[in-house]
């Protein structure tokens, strides 16, 4: 008697945008369970608690080893860690480092996160990413030699070849 059996081996880091956008927004695991619970992910996987509760978690473990690519992103496009379509990591990096509107408006007048924070609605971690981000863009256009618009014409054409 003969028996198949197929095996797949994948390494392949999987994300999940919706939970991105969570950890981003910094909310914790707990309220993004809470808030995936509400969007009725567990009807619509049959999923239980237990496994959404575990799949956020790893999610935000992924995220937090990846936040320091993510501080450089050519060390990102570079890195042999985790297996990421250039697609994927182009997607990542534009999502870091996107700006809530309201953050900008308030950020450009004031430093205090706290007030932006509450006056915004966008949480404290998430205000202090983004003010984070803002000063490392600031630094990285003050460092640049060359045209900036040379630069940023680089920088798309460099996004076009990730996205093929």
């Amino acid at each position: 008697m003969t028996s198949e059996l197929d095996i797949f081996v994948g390494n392949t880091t999987l994300i999940d945008e919706d939970v991105y956008r969570l950890w981003l927004d910094g909310y914790s695991v707990t309220d993004a369970v809470a808030l995936r619970v509400r969007s009725g992910i567990l009807e619509q996987t049959g999923a239980t608690a237990a496994v959404l509760q575990s799949d956020t978690m790893d999610h935000y473990r992924t995220f937090h080893m990846l936040e320091r690519l993510l501080h450089a992103p050519p060390k990102l496009l570079h890195q042999l860690i985790f297996q990421i379509p250039p697609s994927r990591q182009a997607l990542l990096i534009e999502r870091y480092y996107a700006f809530d509107e309201a953050f900008v408006r308030e950020v450009l007048g004031k430093k205090d996160l706290d007030d932006i924070s509450t006056k915004t609605g966008i949480t404290l971690k998430s205000c202090r990413r983004q003010f984070d981000n803002f000063k490392r863009v600031f630094k990285v256009v003050e460092e640049m030699r060359g045209s900036l618009v040379d630069n940023i014409q680089q920088h798309f054409l460099l996004s076009d070849r990730l996205a093929r």
